[in-house]
C-alpha cells in the first residue's frame, strides 16, 4: 500500500538530510508506529506519504514514494484526498469549519458523496469516538482532546484507504486514547484500513501494532516487529525497561503479559515506602471559590486551590473537566467570573503582564502562540533581557530539555516537541513562583520528558509551586508530589501521587499495574532491588 523506495529529503538551506536513503513497505491493513527522538524526522516522513513533503513544505526529494501505486511525485497533496487520511500536531491549524459537525461533513463534501452518505457518515464517526454531544460545539470552544478527537473523526468520513496520524493521542485523556485506538484496531481489523502513526507514548500503541519502525535521528529508518525493534533502543517505555532491569525474554508487549512474568520480581521485593506527606505550611498561592464561565457553560465550579513552595502538582482528568480553564484563571490571563486568587498578597489579574508572568508563569497547550520571532537564538536573547539572566542562560536550558536544535532556524520550522522545549526554556528562564504547564510533554520523547522532570525538580528545590495539567500518567508518575483530578469543573480527587494514581484504574501507569500500586516507576522497582 505505502513505499519507500530509497528515499532521503534535505530541507530548503539545510546541509544534512533529514532522511537518508530509506527504504519501506508497509502492505495493506497493517498498523505501523513510527518513533524517533524528538526531531528525528517523524513529522517529515509521514508528510511525504502523501506528498506534502516535497510539495508544500519545499526541499529536495529523491527517491520514490508511491501510495496504492501512485507516485506523490507525478501529483499534487490534493489528488491523495480520497486515498490518504492526515491527522496532524495541532488539530486547530487543519480545522475549516467553525463547528464540529460542519467539520466532519466538509471533507466528504469535497469528494462529492450523497448527502445521504454524509449524513450516516457522521453519525457513525460522532459515535465511534464519543463526541455526539458535541456536535453543534463551536470548535474553538473545544478543549485540546476534545479537538483531537474532531480532527481523528473529520478524515475518518471520508474512509480513506490509508491513515497518516501524527501524534494523535498526545492531548487525550488515558480513556479517550484507548478508545482511539481501538477505533483504529478495529479499522484495520475490520476494514482493511492501513495505519501509519507517529506516537512518543509508546506504552498506549505498543498492544495494538504490527510492526515499528525507529528513526535513531541520522537519516535511516530501522524497521520490525516491535519486541525487536525496541530491544536495541535507547527510547523505550516503562513495561520494557522494567523487562530489561528483570531480564524477561521475550520482553512483554502487554501489561496482560509482563503480570505473567511478574510473580518472582515482586515476591524479591521489599514493602514499598509509605508516600511522603503533601507538603503543609503557608501556601505560595490561594485560590478560593473560582468560578469560570463560556456562556452557559460552566468550565470551573468553585474551586478551592492552595500551591505549596517545593511541590510539584499534576492536575489530572478527563478532556474539558476544565483543567486548562483553572490554569488560566489561577494564572490571571483568563477568565475568571468569581472566586479570589492571591500570590503573596497579589491578584495576578489586577497586575500588568510583565508582572504577572514574574509571578504566575505559564505553559500554554499550543506553545507557538509565544513565538513571535525570527530565529531560536533570538527567542532565547530575549528570554534572558526579559528576565534579567546573563546571556545564554535560556539556551542552555533549551540544549538540556532538547539538544541539537539549530541556533539559526525559524521556530515555525521546528517540530512540534521542539517548539514545545523552546517555550519552556522560554518562560522557565523567569523562574516565576509559581510555574503553570499545560499538557508540556506533547510531543516529547522519554528522554526529553526525563529532562523536563529533572527541571521540574529543580525548580520544587529552589523553592517554586509547579503545577502541571496533563494527561500523560507516566510522567506524573516520575515528577508529581501531589495529584489533583477533575470532572466537571470540580476536584474530585486530591491526595499523594502514590495514592491517587495507584488506587486509580484509569490513571495508573505501567508499573503500577504490572507490580502492586504503591510502586509507579521502574527507577523505585530498581532502588529497591
Amino acid at each position: 500500500m505505502i513505499s519507500f523506495e530509497r528515499v532521503s529529503f534535505w530541507y530548503r538551506d539545510r546541509t544534512d538530510p533529514v532522511l537518508t536513503d530509506v527504504s519501506l513497505e508497509i502492505g495493506e491493513g497493517e498498523f505501523v508506529l513510527l518513533t524517533g527522538r524528538t526531531g528525528a524526522g517523524k513529522s517529515t516522513l509521514l508528510g511525504a506519504v502523501n506528498g506534502l513533503v516535497p510539495h508544500f513544505t519545499g526541499g529536495h526529494l529523491e527517491g520514490e514514494v508511491t501510495v496504492a501505486g501512485v507516485t506523490t511525485r507525478s501529483r499534487p497533496p490534493r489528488e491523495f484526498a480520497h486515498l490518504v487520511g492526515v491527522v496532524g500536531q495541532d488539530p486547530l491549524a487543519g480545522f475549516v469549519t467553525d463547528v464540529v459537525e460542519e467539520e466532519l461533513a466538509y471533507g466528504m463534501e469535497q469528494l462529492g458523496l450523497p448527502p445521504q452518505v454524509m449524513r450516516r457518515r457522521v453519525e457513525e464517526s460522532l459515535d465511534l469516538l464519543g463526541i455526539a454531544d458535541l456536535r453543534r460545539r463551536a470548535l474553538r470552544t473545544l478543549s485540546g482532546g476534545q479537538q483531537q478527537r474532531v480532527a481523528i473523526g473529520a478524515v475518518l468520513t471520508m474512509h480513506p484507504q490509508v491513515l497518516v496520524l501524527d501524534e494523535p493521542t498526545s492531548a487525550l485523556d488515558p480513556t479517550a486514547a484507548e478508545d482511539v485506538l481501538a477505533t483504529l484496531a478495529r479499522l484495520v481489523q475490520d476494514l482493511g484500513t492501513t495505519v501509519f502513526m507517529a506516537e512518543h507514548r509508546m506504552e498506549r500503541v505498543i498492544p495494538f501494532v504490527d510492526r515499528m519502525v525507529y528513526l535513531p535521528g541520522d537519516g535511516t529508518a530501522v524497521d520490525g516487529a516491535p519486541p525487536e525493534v525496541l530491544k536495541d533502543m535507547p527510547i523505550t517505555p516503562p513495561i520494557v525497561r522494567l523487562g530489561r532491569l528483570a531480564g524477561w525474554d521475550p520482553l512483554p508487549m502487554s501489561v496482560r503479559d509482563a503480570r505473567r512474568l511478574a510473580a518472582p520480581l515482586r515476591a524479591a521485593l521489599p514493602d514499598p515506602p509509605q508516600p511522603a506527606p503533601v507538603a503543609a505550611g503557608k501556601p505560595a498561592l490561594t485560590s478560593a471559590g473560582v468560578v469560570v464561565r463560556y456562556g452557559p457553560t460552566v468550565a470551573v465550579r468553585g474551586v478551592d486551590l492552595d500551591l505549596h513552595p517545593g511541590t510539584v502538582t499534576a492536575v489530572m482528568g478527563r478532556n474539558g473537566s476544565g483543567k486548562s480553564s483553572l490554569l488560566w484563571a489561577v494564572q490571571g490571563s483568563g477568565p475568571r467570573q468569581g472566586g479570589t486568587v492571591t500570590v503573596g498578597g497579589v491578584d495576578p489579574q489586577k497586575v500588568s503582564s510583565a508582572q504577572a508572568r514574574r509571578i504566575v508563569g505559564l505553559v500554554p497547550q499550543t506553545a507557538s502562540d509565544l513565538l513571535y520571532l525570527e530565529t531560536v537564538a533570538d527567542e532565547c536573547t530575549a528570554a534572558d533581557d526579559e528576565s534579567g539572566n546573563p546571556r545564554g542562560a535560556c539556551r542552555d536550558l533549551l540544549d538540556w530539555l532538547a539538544p541539537g536544535i539549530p541556533a539559526e532556524v525559524h521556530p515555525r520550522d521546528l517540530s512540534e516537541g521542539q517548539r514545545l522545549a523552546l517555550v519552556l526554556a522560554v518562560q522557565l528562564s523567569a523562574t516565576p513562583r509559581i510555574m503553570l504547564l499545560d499538557e508540556p510533554t506533547r510531543g516529547l520523547d522519554y528522554t526529553a520528558k526525563e529532562a523536563l522532570a529533572r527541571t521540574v525538580a529543580v525548580l520544587a528545590r529552589e523553592g517554586h509551586a509547579v503545577v502541571v495539567a496533563t494527561h500523560d500518567v507516566e510522567f506524573v508518575a516520575t515528577a508529581a508530589d501531589r495529584v489533583i483530578v477533575m470532572a466537571e469543573g470540580e476536584i474530585v480527587s486530591d491526595g499523594p501521587a502514590v495514592e491517587v494514581l495507584g488506587g486509580s484504574p484509569a490513571f495508573a501507569p505501567q508499573v503500577a499495574k504490572i507490580i502492586g500500586p504503591r510502586w509507579l516507576t521502574v527507577e523505585a522497582v530498581e532502588a529497591a532491588r
